[in-house]
């Protein structure tokens, strides 16, 4: 306002100033001689009555109306012109601990509280900076103006310009969340990514909180307002140049001393001053790691050797071990096969382990050089990590790095004499293993193994699968039928244990013999009959027909004559019509085959007992049986002899 009224000061002419009117003061003497003038009475003015008041001032105002209107125009323009409620540029004209005071040009400065400045530090005198004009004259006459306002105002403008431009803006680090930092951008919060603080891993966030960074806009979401920055964009470009510079003087086989920048569970960066490098953890030493952490440390100088670079990719593949000789070329000389090592198991497979001799320095076992056994396992049933071993070198190639060894060569083979051990005729107890359609693998000790045929399970009974006659895991009685060494291969017999019943069942189940059975099966053939002592029968259709013509049916009890037997095929063919279909022969043929049946039956009890005393295991229950019935029927027989003989003499006489 001071060079507004100057202004106007310098445009008026001289002679039309007011002027001051002051009293002269006479000289003292004169006065002091002078006498004193007479009261005169007071009088009350009188105004003219033809006095034009609205000229009073215009002996003070000689411009004309072209020049006022042009001294007008030239004051106004000294001042802007603003509106309440607009974000006009402003000049910082003085700070104080308490206000700033901004010059917005208008004819008062007006003041905001030092505190809406506190996201902006450094602002100093002559700064220029954005403020809102709340009200052009507050309750106090001042001009009230807002820094925050203006801020929030223009922020998200201002951020959306700096993006589409990639404007290099300022932001004030307010505080820490997850994954980053919360950035005071413009008044706007935005994100600031953890991995866009810098182009080096950054573990301790805290030290960025409350400081003032540069950054760019690298995301904005329009729809909520979201703002994503960056400060590690800002030296990316120098950092390219500094690449591509480093990129073009790389060699394979060069050494270059780095520092552990990160660490990874597959691998180890190492910075090589502004180019990042990947160490594999395979590269980092000849022997097997779980970690990279066991070899290196963060922010650890190491060298490293350049194994390959992709200028396009940018990607540097670096070696650790390769700075140290191969442990394959350090292996003892003597070394060779069928020497026994020690080592220790580093890693279990399903198909084997490998055990570490010497450092870096490995071998294989494969399961099947772990036990002499047969069946099917994993290296996890003998082995585990860590666990100290002793196997002999089976295998051993320099050139190509490899050996395999083996643990059960250091044990005794049990193959080597299995034929004293288990000849042809001896009796064992063996653990059932697993089934097969046509028989039993069982085991008779570690490493021999031996199969028992479906057809030599049983004498009497029809077995359709072996889990039907045992389970896994059981203990079954066996006899060696066959021993096969070169082959390793063992037959093996069950039933072989029991004398066969078909010779005792040949005396039983003779022709034209008649026996009470059951149709448990039947078919568009015939049926399936049950008969005594666990023996089944075939009845075809024809011979199933019964004395009132009707069909016998499956589950049904009846009398069939024995019409054909073989001890070979195990085959017993029945009729049930021929029950009823043929008479009575005579007495004479009733006594001979009632003593031919006695006969038979004494003979089949004296094997049945002989049978009984040298079995050792199989159904001995089944042939008591037998035998009981059989002595019955020798009984029986007698009698019927006995009535035969007593009828003939009562004829005679």
């Amino acid at each position: 306002m001071a060079e507004n009224e100057n202004i106007i000061n310098e445009a008026m002419p001289s002679e039309e100033k007011p002027v001051e009117t002051t009293t002269a003061q006479a000289p003292v003497a004169e006065t002091a001689t002078a006498p004193k003038a007479p009261k005169a009475p007071k009088q009350k003015p009188v105004p003219a009555a033809d006095f034009d008041w609205s000229t009073s001032h215009k002996k003070f105002d000689s411009y004309s109306s072209d020049e006022r209107a042009k001294l007008e125009e030239k004051y106004v323009n000294t001042m802007s012109q603003i509106a309440d409620h607009e974000v006009v540029n402003g000049t910082i004209v003085a700070i104080t601990p308490r206000e700033v005071v901004v010059n917005i040009g208008f004819k008062s400065d007006g003041v905001i509280p030092v505190s809406e400045f506190r996201t902006t530090p450094g602002l100093k005198a002559g700064d220029q900076i954005e403020v809102y004009v709340e009200n052009q004259e507050g309750p106090n006459g001042q001009l009230i103006l807002s820094y925050k306002k203006a801020r929030i105002l223009k922020s998200w403008d201002r951020v959306n310009e700096a993006f589409e431009k990639g404007e290099i803006i300022n932001g004030y680090v307010k505080s820490r969340t997850k994954g980053g930092l919360i950035i005071d951008v413009f008044g706007i919060e935005a994100f600031l990514p953890g991995s866009q603080i810098d182009v080096k891993p950054i573990r301790d966030y805290d030290v960025y909180v409350d400081s003032v960074m540069e950054f760019k806009v690298v995301k904005i979401n329009q729809e909520y307002k979201n703002v994503v920055v960056s400060h590690k964009a800002l030296i990316e470009d120098e950092l390219e140049q500094q690449k591509a510079e480093i990129m073009s003087k790389l060699e394979k086989g060069q050494v270059l001393e780095g520092v552990v920048k990160n660490i990874t569970s597959y691998g180890v960066f190492v910075d090589l001053g502004g180019v990042d490098g990947l160490i594999h953890i395979t590269d980092l030493s000849w022997g097997r790691i779980n970690h990279p952490e066991e070899i290196v440390q963060l922010d650890e100088k190491i060298k490293v050797v350049i194994l390959d670079f992709d200028d396009n990719k940018k990607r540097i593949a670096l070696g650790l071990k390769q700075l140290t000789p191969h442990p394959w070329d350090a292996l003892d000389t003597e070394l060779k096969a069928g020497d026994v090592v020690k080592g220790k198991v580093v890693v279990i497979a399903d198909y084997g382990a490998f055990v570490e001799i010497a450092p870096g320095v490995e071998g294989l076992i494969h399961v099947s050089e772990m036990s002499w056994s047969q069946h099917l396992r994993t290296a996890q049933d003998f082995l585990k990590v860590g666990d100290e071993v002793e196997a002999k070198v089976l295998t051993l190639d320099r050139e190509e790095r490899k050996m395999s060894l083996g643990m059960k060569q250091l044990i005794p083979d049990p193959w080597a004499n299995i034929s004293e051990r288990y000849p042809v005729g001896s009796k064992h107890t063996a653990v059932v293993r697993n089934f097969t359609n046509f028989g039993i693998f069982v085991e008779l000790e570690e490493g021999v193994d031996g199969l028992i045929h479906i057809s030599d399970l049983s004498w009497s009974k029809k077995i359709k699968h072996p889990a039907e006659f045992t389970k896994v895991g059981e203990n079954i009685e066996v006899v060696v039928l066959d021993v096969d060494e070169e082959s390793r291969r063992l037959s093996l017999g069950h039933k072989q244990l029991e004398e066969n019943p078909w010779d005792v069942f040949e005396s039983i189940f003779m022709v034209g013999s008649v026996h009470q059975g059951t149709i448990i099966n039947a078919n568009d053939k015939g049926g399936v009959v049950s008969l005594p002592y666990g023996v089944e029968g075939f009845c075809p259709n024809r011979h199933m027909k019964k004395e009132d013509g009707s069909q016998a049916k499956v589950d049904e009890t009846i009398d069939f004559k024995v019409i054909e037997f073989s001890k070979e095929s195990k085959k017993i063919i029945l009729s049930h019509s021929r029950t009823f279909e043929e008479g009575n022969e005579g007495r004479f043929t009733e006594t001979a085959n009632a003593e031919k049946a006695a006969k038979s039956t004494k003979h089949a009890v004296q094997q049945i007992n002989e049978s009984i005393e040298h079995s050792t295991l199989g159904d001995l229950d089944v042939l008591a049986g037998l035998k009981e019935n059989l002595e019955k029927q020798e009984k029986k027989a007698e009698k019927k002899k006995s009535a035969a003989d007593s009828a003939e003499e009562k004829t005679a006489e």
